[in-house]
């Protein structure tokens, strides 16, 4: 479904378990960048009745899978800790097309934040079904579907307001692009991506 070119290489699950702390805090961070991006296109795309309809659910829900991210880390007598550069998202803004018409620039953030939802959908099942934690197995899992969602909503908004056309020969390219960066990366197990 989430159509990735690349998986995941299998070791990332024993080193991002290894360093739970930093998977958490990095994850929450994750969050609130999600939520942090949904709200810039809304403003951005006010005028969108329903680009802004079917964001504004997804802004509260992403700020409480923060709330839940940060309960794990609390429960834990884990550390939030400072937030780090995303080496991952930073490749994948480099990607974006700049200039073209309005509805251009929207399709490449739609687009960017699906493949991030669906990265983490990935990651989100991959611990679920492998950490040894049963309480962050259950969460992950519930997760995973609530990324399932948001990665199918990404998409079919672009295609709503440019067409499936377009936007199909474009998710491509950001799947192959994605697959180059995740081949050219370290395998770290401190970040969610």
């Amino acid at each position: 479904m989430l159509h990735l070119k690349l998986p995941t290489d299998p070791r990332w699950v024993g080193i991002a378990e290894m360093q739970i702390e930093d998977i958490l805090a990095d994850h929450a961070y994750c969050e609130q960048k999600a939520a942090s991006s949904c709200i810039s296109l809304i403003l951005r795309y006010h005028d969108l009745d329903h680009l802004v309809d079917t964001l504004t659910p997804i802004v509260a829900e992403e700020w409480g899978h923060f709330e839940r991210v940060m309960d794990q880390i609390r429960k834990r007598g884990l550390s939030f800790g400072k937030p780090r550069k995303d080496e991952y998202v930073v490749q994948l803004f480099e990607f974006m097309k700049s200039g073209g018409s309005r509805m251009h620039q929207l399709t490449e953030n739609l687009l960017m934040n699906a493949l991030i939802e669906a990265r983490s959908c990935e990651r989100f099942k991959l611990l679920s079904q492998n950490i040894a934690d049963e309480e962050l197995q259950k969460f992950y899992y519930e997760l995973m579907i609530s990324e399932a969602g948001h990665y199918v909503t990404f998409i079919e908004l672009a295609r709503y307001y440019v067409g499936p056309e377009k936007v199909n020969a474009r998710w491509k390219e950001w799947l192959n692009f994605e697959a180059d960066v995740l081949r050219k990366m370290d395998l770290r197990g401190d970040r969610m991506h």
